[in-house]
């Protein structure tokens, strides 16, 4: 039995949502503050969850590890902190445990396995969206130290961040979904086992062999063409013989004579 698409597809978004996740725990750019006040036009500070940095548009020069206790204090930091690291360690725990329901080298997969397995994965998902969420709400509204423009803008992790929860949050679906038969099978790509229906003939019954009298006529000796005797010797005339008229015929070296 091949393994079923919907397995397939679980195992595969989910480690791809794993990286977004991963890259979105790391990198300091959960937010972006330009145009700040007695600093350099372009100047550009990124503010993460662990760090902040400070870029200039115009060089490559990166200033991380930039001290803003204010920042850090705020409630959404420490919980975005925990909820994604605990994600990315539920995810990869949910692909241990599915990764041997999936397959494992049998004839057919373990869909309960799977199943818990995709379960994780999807809790996984949820984690990673709760924190992003809430720090999008709150965007300009994070108490910052060293920010202090007016010109905040989301940065690329809250991004990264929401394609990676979504993503994990379909994979870990479609692999629950396995775990129950549906449709007779067809969630996991099962071919219904019932035998095939026999023919039958209650729709089409047999034809009835119907038998036809048969329609005789005795022989007529009366013809069906009239005629009458003389226009049929008008048409052939025989030759006549006078009933007067005497034969002689030698016989026995006499004269016989048909009259007699």
């Amino acid at each position: 039995m091949r393994t079923p698409g919907m397995l397939i597809f679980g195992m595969v978004l989910s480690p791809c949502g794993w990286i977004l996740d991963l890259t979105s725990t790391v990198a300091p750019n959960w937010r972006e503050n330009r145009n700040l006040p007695s600093e350099s036009q372009d100047l550009v500070l990124e503010q993460g969850i662990w760090d902040i940095c400070k870029t200039f548009d115009s060089s490559r020069t990166i200033e991380c590890n930039q001290p803003d206790v204010p920042y850090f204090n705020n409630q959404v930091i420490p919980v975005a902190q925990g909820l994604m690291v605990a994600s990315l360690l539920v995810t990869l725990l949910g692909l241990a445990i599915a990764t041997p329901g999936v397959r494992c080298w049998r004839d057919r997969p373990n869909y309960t396995i799977a199943g818990l397995g995709g379960l994780l994965i999807f809790l996984s998902g949820v984690m990673t969206i709760i924190p992003v969420a809430w720090y999008t709400h709150i965007l300009k509204n994070i108490t910052s130290l060293t920010a202090t423009g007016d010109d905040i803008r989301v940065g690329y992790c809250i991004v990264l961040g929401y394609i990676g929860g979504i993503m994990q949050v379909l994979a870990g679906l479609a692999m629950v979904i396995v775990m129950c038969s549906c449709c007779g099978g067809k969630n996991r790509g099962e071919k219904s086992s019932d035998p095939p229906e026999k023919f039958t003939h209650t729709k089409y019954p047999m034809a009835r062999r119907i038998e036809v009298p048969s329609i005789s006529r005795s022989k007529s000796s009366a013809s069906s063409v009239p005629y009458s005797k003389d226009s049929f010797d008008d048409d052939f005339p025989r030759a006549k013989t006078p009933g007067n008229r005497s034969t002689s015929t030698s016989y026995g070296g006499r004269p016989y004579d048909a009259d007699l």
